[in-house]
């Protein structure tokens, strides 16, 4: 008898495909921790219970480990809507309470070490400029489009790193909707000047 494609989805997950994902939380947990330059392969493979050489079959480096793990990408689609201000209100929602919100989140990890790690600098450099101001850009009809795009970001990623990673009394202490309040205006005048 074969399976069709439905039956397919409804086996359970492979043992090879758990052990990636054990194998990037612990990666993820041990790049927060320590940074990436401090970050061993030993010592991941230790934190998700495997041998090392599983480490070095599924991601054949600590650099190709720490890009997968660090892997985040936003969900635009989910956020875009006709009113710039409601867009707004979404990202800054979806940033404070998900992708940043987690010590060991990809987005957390990746800002964190690219404050040490000059690799991972880069890697924010460019995940930022493709993910954030090469999007926006292409949306906002006003002059100076990428300057604005990346305002945007980097508006975004202070408020994100201020609360989560520095902790600063004042944003870590905030309720979401008052930063959303008082900071949606600021952002939405940068992407939709006219509106």
């Amino acid at each position: 008898m074969t399976r069709g494609p439905d039956a397919e989805d409804a086996l359970p997950e492979r043992k090879g495909e758990r052990t990636r994902r054990r194998i990037l939380a612990a990666a993820r947990r041990k790049f927060a921790e320590v940074g990436y330059e401090r970050a061993t392969i030993r010592a991941i493979a230790a934190e998700a219970d495997v041998d090392k050489s599983s480490v070095i079959q599924y991601f054949g480096s600590k650099q190709e480990l720490f890009r997968e793990a660090v892997r985040w990408h936003i969900p635009h689609d989910e956020f875009t809507t006709d009113d710039p201000g409601h867009m707004v209100e979404n990202r800054l929602r979806g940033m404070l309470g998900n992708w940043a919100a987690e010590q060991d989140s990809p987005m957390a990890v990746l800002l964190r070490t690219s404050m040490t790690s000059e690799d991972a600098a880069e890697l924010l450099r460019r995940h930022l400029t493709t993910e954030v101001t090469d999007h926006f850009a292409g949306t906002i009809d006003a002059p100076d489009a990428r300057l604005r795009a990346a305002l945007f970001g980097a508006i975004m990623m202070g408020i994100a790193s201020q609360r989560h990673l520095l902790h600063l009394p004042d944003l870590a202490e905030a309720d979401v909707e008052d930063i959303v309040r008082l900071a949606a205006p600021l952002l939405r005048g940068l992407i939709a000047p006219e509106g």
